[in-house]
């Protein structure tokens, strides 16, 4: 696909688009673009496009992602369970953090998901393990990838749910069947509590690794978080993925303008459990606009030096940094970035993670309320 093509099939479909080299796994070399000029120095820059290595443009939807691993052999499709992401879809996959159940979906949705896996499992003539990735856009349910494999989360997933994914794979390629062995088609009930599959990063050690978010994988591990409520199970998967979460302290928001609206909430929500805040001008203004307290950075040449002086010697406890629209780089972003990686500092690129961490900040503070002067019992 040439440059001319792509930027022709983006008009076609709209942006933003998801644009990635059809060679690679892992996500590697995958990005939203935002506009035409994005997209022309993708196509010159980040990957060699040929015939023989085509460009993939897909139209890009905003939805929350799941994900479904289902067992087939020809005739039963087995599903374990349905895993919620936390992150929008744009988040790579091995990247986000994954509930089970799922919390948040409709029992008609739950329906649609049973009722695509088993139709898409059956007619690909599936024998052994699928993957099937989900996004709900408008209340919509879409496939946005298929993987007839064996997936990152069969280990997860038959932790949590008891069912022995790989071997009932294995079995079927044998030519025994599911229903042979006790198991019929469809949704297997959820098991009780929560889990949380939490990924695990290594940026202390990878240098000059940019530790935002999106299509291109970045984690290195997983672990798993488990309690009878969600926020219980996030703090727990916080806890165990080696992120710190202070009781109280100053959090640094630097907000992209397309996530303004969002972090209001969050903003507020961070002042109630004792957390000051610091901002850059953009966002310091939409906060105090909001009437937020917020200490502003003003722009000038030292801020930069300022920020990651704070944030070396302790001063700043976490960070929440998304990125501007078609911005392939963000100069101070990254500084902030790597500074937060190099001493360990929680640093939250998407609002959806930064609204689960906040789930677990609030569930460590108990508020003290007054119960009245009548007699309780």
């Amino acid at each position: 696909m040439t440059v001319e093509e792509a930027v022709a099939v983006a008009d076609e479909i709209g942006y933003p688009v998801l644009v990635r080299p059809s060679y690679v796994l892992g996500g590697r070399a995958m990005q939203i673009v935002y506009n035409q000029a994005d997209l022309e120095k993708y196509m010159r820059e980040a990957v060699v496009a040929s015939p023989e290595r085509p460009v993939l443009v897909d139209h890009y939807l905003i939805g929350q992602e799941l994900e479904v691993d289902a067992i087939c052999d020809g005739e039963t499709v087995l599903i374990p369970g349905i895993m919620e992401h936390i992150e929008r879809a744009g988040v790579h996959s091995g990247d986000s953090i994954a509930v089970y159940p799922p919390q948040n979906l409709s029992p008609e949705l739950i329906q649609t998901i049973e009722d695509y896996t088993i139709r898409v499992a059956q007619g690909l003539n599936t024998i052994g393990l699928v993957n099937i990735q989900f996004v709900i856009s408008d209340g919509v349910v879409y496939i946005i990838e298929v993987n007839p494999r064996a997936s990152r989360t069969i280990p997860f997933l038959s932790k949590v749910t008891g069912i022995p994914m790989a071997n009932l794979a294995m079995q079927g390629i044998l030519g025994i069947k599911l229903k042979d062995q006790g198991y019929r088609t469809g949704l297997v009930p959820s098991k009780s509590g929560v889990y949380v599959k939490m990924p695990v990063f290594s940026f202390n050690k990878l240098k000059k690794v940019d530790t935002v978010l999106g299509p291109e994988m970045k984690s290195t591990g997983e672990i798993i978080g488990k309690d009878a409520i969600l926020s219980k199970a996030l703090y727990k998967a916080f806890r165990a993925a080696n992120i710190e979460i202070p009781e109280y302290g100053t959090a640094l928001l630097t907000i992209a303008d397309k996530d303004k609206h969002e972090i209001l909430p969050l903003a507020k929500r961070l002042v109630a459990v004792g957390y000051r805040l610091l901002a850059t001008k953009g966002t310091g203004e939409a906060l105090l606009e909001a009437h937020i307290p917020v200490t502003i950075l003003e722009n000038g040449e030292a801020k930069r030096e300022n920020i990651l002086k704070s944030m070396h010697d302790g001063k700043i406890q976490f960070i929440i940094n998304t990125m501007t629209e078609g911005k392939t780089e963000e100069t101070d972003g990254y500084f902030i970035r790597r500074e937060a990686a190099d001493n360990n500092l929680p640093c939250l690129t998407s609002l959806d993670t930064a609204e689960a961490l906040l789930q677990a900040m609030e569930m460590m503070h108990f508020q003290l309320q007054a119960v009245g002067t009548e007699p309780i019992f």
